[in-house]
């Protein structure tokens, strides 16, 4: 067994769960979206880039680049969340249905990512 591509495995897993977690809920109720629970699902994404660089196949490749999306979508919505909290008042619906939308675009990009790694795994010949 390669540690390697298990820990590789478990962050892109581990990012599209923490994403999706933080999905579900009422899309403009700012009490069923934990800003911490955002927080950690972007430090995994981000830690899931940062392991996917390394891979120089073409799936790892396209691997990549959806995890580069999911970032982006998730450090926009943390942008948006952040500036909204400025104010000191309860964040509005409308953006908190701004950011839970980006954050679903980002699950989108990490299901692609844990359906290629499937698909690479199962292709691999022992």
């Amino acid at each position: 067994m390669n540690t390697q591509r298990v820990w590789f495995a478990f962050f892109i897993v581990l990012a599209l769960t923490m994403n999706f977690s933080f999905f579900v809920g009422e899309i403009d109720n700012p009490d069923h979206h934990h800003p911490y629970e955002f927080f950690f699902a972007l430090i995994v994404s981000l830690i899931a880039t940062v392991l996917k660089i390394g891979d120089r196949s073409h799936v790892g490749a396209v691997l990549l680049a959806t995890s580069l999306v999911a970032d982006v979508q998730l450090i926009i919505g943390a942008v948006i969340w952040g500036y909204a909290a400025q104010n000191g008042t309860a964040i509005e619906p409308s953006v908190m249905a701004s950011v839970v939308s980006l954050a679903g675009g980002a699950m989108v990009a990490n299901i692609i990512s844990v359906v290629l790694l499937l698909a690479e795994t199962i292709q691999i010949k022992r």
